[in-house]
């Protein structure tokens, strides 16, 4: 049972250095909280894994894996969604150029790797990406409890 939010909001940071061993700790951190809140198994697996993989471009390419760097997590919940925000400093990226991508064409020259944000999109009922580069990028991912305009499953608390 999900419970509710009534006109507030619990906000969850964490703030930790850019290293691959860290990912299980995300996880585990974003996990816990989707499932305290109410989230049925599969949508805690969709967002975990769309949390990890925002988390490991930000390690590989943002960073290019030095571990001196931070990501940033915040983690809202209110009445109606979990919304989930990963900040860095990095390098940047063209988010048009990649959304605008061919997945089939790319598909087709069977590349490894490149799909992280489609994968992110398929699995988040919202997506929106910030980047300037060199300066700070944001992915903001959003997982609604409402599904087909009613609440389901949800106690107040």
């Amino acid at each position: 049972m999900v419970k509710i939010l009534k006109k507030q909001k619990e906000k969850f940071q964490l703030k930790i250095p850019s290293k691959t061993d860290n990912l299980e700790l995300i996880r585990t951190m974003i996990a816990h909280i989707a499932k305290t809140v109410g989230f049925d198994e599969d949508d805690v697996n969709k967002i975990e894994l769309a949390v990890d993989e925002a988390c490991a471009n930000v390690i590989k390419h943002a960073y290019y894996k030095d571990t001196k760097d931070s990501i940033d997590l915040i983690v809202e919940i209110d009445y109606k969604k979990l919304t989930v925000i990963i900040t860095d400093q990095g390098i940047g990226f063209d988010v048009k150029n990649i959304l605008n991508r061919d997945i089939k064409n790319y598909l087709a020259q069977m590349k490894v790797g490149g799909l992280g944000i489609h994968l992110m999109k398929a699995l988040m009922d919202e997506v929106e990406f910030k980047s300037k580069p060199g300066i700070k990028t944001e992915v903001k991912m959003v997982k609604y409890f409402v599904k087909d305009g009613k609440v389901e499953n949800r106690v107040e608390k």
